[in-house]
């Protein structure tokens, strides 16, 4: 067992999970930017793109949702475990929090270079 800051831990989860719904609704806004488009487009390039992003979009909404149910399933056992252990937290809680900010960066980098190609492409179409 580890004594550790765990309000931080529950603040960060928050955070990462304020921030995981604001890249959700940007992935919808640009989901409906390529609609917009995409309409009356007949260029079999442009439209092979198009089915590409949407799908993409598609993609990463469900790994944000994904992600932020397992930082929310986190942050309960946070909140079990320093109830039931007079405020210690297990190694492997930790190991599951350091786990969690390496998913949700790497989700970031992700999302980041999503919307960067999309601009591209959309600036391109």
């Amino acid at each position: 067992m580890v004594s550790t800051d765990t309000t931080q831990l529950n603040r960060e989860c928050g955070s990462w999970r304020e921030h995981l719904r604001s890249y959700r609704n940007e992935m919808g806004r640009l989901r409906d930017q390529l609609q917009l488009m995409a309409s009356g487009q007949n260029d079999k390039d442009v439209l092979t793109e198009v089915e590409h992003y949407h799908n993409q979009f598609y993609i990463q909404q469900i790994n944000i949702h994904d992600l932020k149910q397992a930082i929310k399933a986190h942050d309960r056992r946070l909140q079990m475990e320093l109830a039931n252990a007079n405020g210690q937290l297990s190694n492997e809680t930790l190991h599951e929090h350091e786990e969690l900010h390496n998913q949700y960066e790497l989700l970031e980098h992700t999302l980041s270079e999503l919307r960067n190609d999309f601009t591209q492409f959309v600036a391109k179409a």
